[in-house]
């Protein structure tokens, strides 16, 4: 894991310093609120509709046991004993006091850790996938990379002020785990002729009020050339990026609108420039990067699988969390743990801060000190010995943390909607709330099997509805919450953008829609190993349509 060096450590301090005494002005009324904003929103503070809002960045989706504790600790300390993880691998706290926060960044700091371009018009924290390092399918872990692309683009002097704020996620494996298409930027590592790994890069994709999939850029970027490839790409946005129009200021609205092979050209042409020279990446750095992330001192252990069949018999519910919750390892052994923060009526990706200590606990004894937040508002143990899954289960099951709905219709994806968000038109919590209970039997859950329900409560779609395999929108018409459904969204390699099936359903009706298009799904499938999208694909639209509205 990433350590601080001198220059990290000395930066933190600076903003630290810098924005309290920018908070203390705006206490004594000596700035106003719209001078204030600009000021607060490059450290990641946000007015929502009820209070202010802290988001704190986790690169990469990685945090280690001392870190996640002083989450807890804030959580406890300056807000209402709670945090959400959010669909960019990062953490927001809902409730702290304007004059709070100061100590709240003099804590984080402490721990390595801020909330510098966690919003803004800049680059954003990159994410990746949440089991890189450890999973079995990986050509590379992404995240060295990933830390030299964060030190890159912090504060860049060219790329603070963009048209828009940026997005930037990556991949060492053949599956996407990490919604690359989904991104204004999105690098999958792969191999040329030779066996030598590098990237593709993947441009102009993007949710809100415009979906669009990523285009190929390049189909191979080697390591030492990836920073100046990706500067010349972030030019060609900065100089010809939308600045007039908010709403058309995203790099996938300049990729649609010049085309892909334009923007390969010019963004050639910049590379054609700088390749070679103070962006090359030398290997002696890479490699320092790299041996931050060095694969743990795993141990030969004797097990090396866990017999989940008959655990099931034993035990349905551990067979169950065996069954959905846990990811193949490199490591002969071992195994990747999701632990769920999607609990039946809960709210999705929240935890308290007796959850976050208990995680850290399991972490520290089980994990080799380390934990990932994932895209999906869940949490990873990256590296577990399958003879510790029991006593690991154990205490998730006593802290309310052993749902296994990894990938099941329980385990949704959901913004805060309008029971927080200044910006939304809906409320998304309460629909995520019902749908849990409505599907909550382990059997309806088995039965229904690979099922991803994504919840936005307004189009900026921080929920990712539209790459569901069924999204939900909240709307607001004539002062009415109404909920528009999708379905056959994916979010990846497989990318596809859900197809809107009709008018919206007010929020009472809403679970009963969903049940309807699980019920056509299931007696439509071929068998019960055919997943719903797959079923989608082959049935088409119609089908679902009907289910919601009748035959025309």
């Amino acid at each position: 894991m990433y350590r601080y060096d001198e220059f990290d450590a000395a930066f933190v301090r600076e903003r630290t310093q810098q924005f309290s005494d920018q908070v203390r002005r705006r206490l004594s009324g000596d700035m106003s609120e719209d001078q204030f904003r600009p000021l607060r929103l490059m450290n990641g503070l946000y007015l929502q509709l009820h209070a202010y809002m802290l988001r704190i960045a986790v690169p990469y989706g990685t945090v280690s046991s001392r870190q996640m504790r002083m989450l807890a600790h804030i959580a406890r300390s300056y807000d209402r004993g709670y945090g959400h993880f959010t669909t960019r691998q990062n953490i927001q706290f809902n409730w702290p006091k304007l004059r709070d926060i100061p100590q709240i960044l003099a804590d984080l700091a402490s721990v390595e850790m801020h909330a510098i371009q966690t919003s803004g018009n800049c680059i954003r924290n990159i994410t990746t996938d949440q089991f890189a390092g450890a999973a079995a399918d990986e050509i590379i872990d992404p995240r060295p990379v990933a830390e030299i692309l964060r030190q890159w683009s912090s504060l860049h002097p060219e790329f603070s002020f963009l048209p828009r704020k940026f997005k930037i996620a990556m991949t060492g494996a053949t599956t996407d785990r990490a919604a690359i298409r989904f991104h204004d930027i999105g690098l999958q590592a792969t191999t040329n002729d030779l066996g030598e790994i590098g990237w593709q890069v993947w441009v102009g994709g993007g949710l809100g009020r415009t979906p669009m999939i990523g285009k190929l850029l390049s189909g191979y970027v080697a390591h030492e050339h990836l920073l100046a490839y990706l500067e010349s790409t972030l030019r060609v946005y900065n100089r010809y990026g939308r600045r007039d129009n908010k709403y058309k200021a995203r790099i996938k609205i300049l990729v649609h609108e010049e085309g892909i092979e334009s923007i390969r050209e010019q963004v050639e042409a910049e590379f054609a420039e700088v390749k070679g020279g103070v962006l090359t990446l030398p290997q002696a750095e890479l490699d320092r990067i790299s041996a931050y992330f060095a694969a743990p001192q795993y141990e030969l252990v004797n097990a090396r699988s866990v017999d989940v069949a008959r655990e099931k018999i034993l035990n349905p519910f551990y067979g169950r969390w065996l069954e959905r919750n846990l990811n193949a390892h490199r490591q002969p052994g071992y195994v990747s743990v999701t632990i769920s923060l999607k609990p039946v009526g809960g709210a999705p990706g929240d935890a308290t801060d007796t959850q976050m200590e208990v995680v850290a606990d399991l972490a520290q004894r089980y994990s080799f000190d380390e934990l990932r937040v994932t895209h999906e508002q869940n949490l990873v143990l990256p590296h577990v010995k399958v003879t510790d899954l029991p006593a690991i289960y154990e205490v998730l099951v006593k802290n309310g943390l052993a749902d296994g709905n990894a990938g099941q219709i329980t385990d949704i994806i959901c913004c805060p909607g309008l029971d927080f968000c200044a910006l939304a038109n809906a409320r998304s919590i309460p629909i995520a709330q019902e749908l849990t209970r409505k599907f909550e039997s382990p059997e309806r859950q088995a039965e229904i099997g690979d099922l991803k329900i994504k919840i936005s409560g307004c189009i900026n779609a921080c929920g990712h509805h539209h790459v569901g395999h069924i999204g939900i929108l909240g709307v607001e018409k004539k002062g009415t919450e109404l909920y528009q459904i999708t379905v056959g969204g994916d979010a990846t390699e497989k990318a596809a953008i859900g197809d809107i099936l009709g008018h919206g359903f007010v929020a009472e009706e809403v679970p009963n829609a969903i049940e309807r298009l699980v019920n056509t799904y299931i007696a439509r499938r071929e068998s019960p190993a055919e997943p719903f999208i797959a079923a989608y694909r082959r049935l088409g639209k119609e089908p679902f349509k009907e289910a919601l509205y009748g035959a025309n």
